[in-house]
């Protein structure tokens, strides 16, 4: 437009703002979408420097660096910003963009609403960074924030309880939107056991999160009652219980895991058939299987709850309900490698952390199955097994297969093609650095080494070095992703219609019709 004045194009329509209005105030699933996986980035480099802090702290054993309370208010943090801050908003980025390409509709179901669901993201992230500056510092107390450490405290209490309750409401409000999308907008033909298995894991995913967000808020809001309005939900002085809020916090949280899991499994499910060339093996199967561990997940809960003097039927119970959602857990990793099998196969970048998510999520998967037991449980908890059984799940898990995701479709979101190069030293320095972090932590924890501790006993020194020089050979090996994607960004090789070569036949997408489209004539899915 020539002349801003002209707010009109010819036709009379409304001309697009451009700069940062056009982020502030854009309702297209594409920019959302974008907007998510920057807003991720960039929290993922905050949370992964305050957990570089951490590993330097405890690179030989006394206090070198920090006040042990500060210390444990990076530990809280960074949990609180990797789970709210990186993990959900990357995945509901490759919703945003991938989900109505992939089913053929011209938008999300809510444009505006999802504009909304992004924007409480920042807002919520400055709120928490924000309360290292208030009075007492951020919070000390764990992200799980179990009473009664979080009953005292200063008002950085209080404000990370709003900051959670606001990413809680951004959640249910992108969960909505992605299932309307789902249920209401596919293209004709397209039904439900046609489509791509990253549009079922997050429907499935969507579902779980409107479940549990509202437990969360509970949660909290009982807690910020305790704390302000002299209620006694969970202080034992007033006739509450602090156990109480440890089974509302863990109703909440064990689903929450596969909340960060499950659009990892459809990514991997996208990408591995891509470069096996050939279909994935046991669709249908993979559907039930994700829909099994969404159902079982409501089930587990207490088992992060065995040391708390449960009744021996309760831990039972736990013990085994844990144990058997490594069964469809199971029946996805079989089905992945059967994918492979005799496939013909490549190794670019993308397949190489989808190779790699599948064996060391496995290993992840193995730890958590030790940890189901309940006498080995209450052994180790809470100690650094725990933190290496969830950071191969979290990390060779969900942050794999976002970076896989983001190999996988730079090349369709840009029209550039990344630097292979580049790529693959990313990969090979996050994997070697990814396992020299997090494998000497399960020695740590069977020796006993308690996690969430600033300070610890001399025999602990050998791995806990060994772990720290991991942690940096990881962190800073993330530079060279941040400098790929900024270069795919402003230009490289041209993209081809056929990106993957020889496996484009095998990447779903409907194609999209145009905005406004009425869908009488979209194209149908054979």
């Amino acid at each position: 437009m020539s002349d801003a004045a002209h707010a009109h194009d010819d036709h009379g329509h409304h001309a697009h703002p451009t700069g940062i209005m056009r982020w502030l105030t854009t309702t297209n699933h594409k920019d959302i979408g974008s907007l998510y996986l920057w807003f991720s980035l960039i929290m993922l480099f905050t949370a992964g420097s305050m957990a570089l802090l951490i590993r330097s702290e405890l690179f030989e054993p006394g206090m070198q660096l920090m006040h042990p309370d500060f210390f444990n208010q990076l530990t809280t943090m960074h949990g609180l910003i990797m789970i709210f801050g990186v993990i959900m908003p990357a995945f509901t980025g490759f919703a945003n963009w991938q989900v109505p390409l992939m089913i053929g509709a011209p938008d999300m179901a809510f444009p505006r609403m999802n504009n909304w669901s992004f924007w409480l993201l920042p807002v919520a992230g400055i709120m928490l960074l924000g309360s290292f500056w208030l009075p007492g510092g951020a919070v000390a107390g764990g992200w799980t924030m179990y009473p009664p450490l979080f009953i005292q405290g200063g008002v950085s209490y209080d404000l990370t309880i709003l900051a959670i309750h606001i990413m809680g409401l951004s959640s249910i409000m992108g969960s909505i939107n992605i299932i309307t999308t789902i249920l209401n907008m596919r293209a004709p033909g397209l039904t439900l056991m046609k489509m791509p298995m990253f549009v079922w894991t997050w429907l499935i995913t969507a579902y779980l999160l409107i479940a549990t967000m509202p437990v969360l808020a509970g949660a909290v809001t009982m807690l910020l009652t305790d704390r302000n309005f002299g209620t006694h939900f969970f202080n034992a002085a007033g006739g509450g219980d602090p156990v109480m809020f440890q089974h509302i916090f863990w109703f909440f949280g064990h689903p929450e895991v596969y909340i960060l899991i499950l659009p990892a499994f459809g990514i991997i499910s996208q990408i591995i058939p891509t470069f096996s060339r050939k279909p994935l093996f046991g669709y249908a199967s993979m559907v039930y299987a994700t829909a099994s561990i969404a159902i079982l997940s409501f089930t587990v809960w207490a088992h992060h709850m065995f040391a708390v003097g449960m009744p021996v039927a309760a831990q039972l119970f736990f013990m085994f309900s844990t144990m058997l959602i490594a069964v469809p857990t199971g029946v996805k990793v079989f089905n992945w490698v059967a994918t492979m099998w005799k496939g013909s196969l490549t190794f670019e970048t993308p397949m190489l952390f989808a190779i790699a998510f599948v064996c060391l999520f496995t290993i992840g998967g193995f730890s958590g199955l030790v940890l189901a037991m309940a006498p080995v449980d209450i052994q180790l908890q809470d100690t650094y097994y725990v933190v290496a059984h969830f950071h191969y799940v979290l990390v060779s898990g969900a942050l794999f297969s976002i970076f896989a995701g983001i190999y996988y479709w730079l090349p369709k979101w840009t029209g550039h093609m990344y630097n292979e190069t580049l790529g693959k030293t990313h990969f090979w320095l996050s994997v070697i650095g990814m396992n020299i972090v997090f494998f000497p932590m399960h020695f740590l924890g069977l020796a006993g080494m308690p996690r969430r501790i600033p300070d610890y006993a001399l025999q602990f020194t050998e791995f806990n070095q060994i772990a720290t020089v991991g942690a940096f050979i990881f962190g800073f090996s993330q530079l060279i992703f941040l400098v790929l994607v900024l270069k795919t960004i402003k230009g490289g090789a041209k993209a081809s219609d056929q990106v993957w070569e020889g496996a484009q036949g095998l990447e779903w997408t409907v194609p999209s019709p145009a905005p406004y489209h009425t869908f009488e004539t979209a194209p149908v899915v054979k």
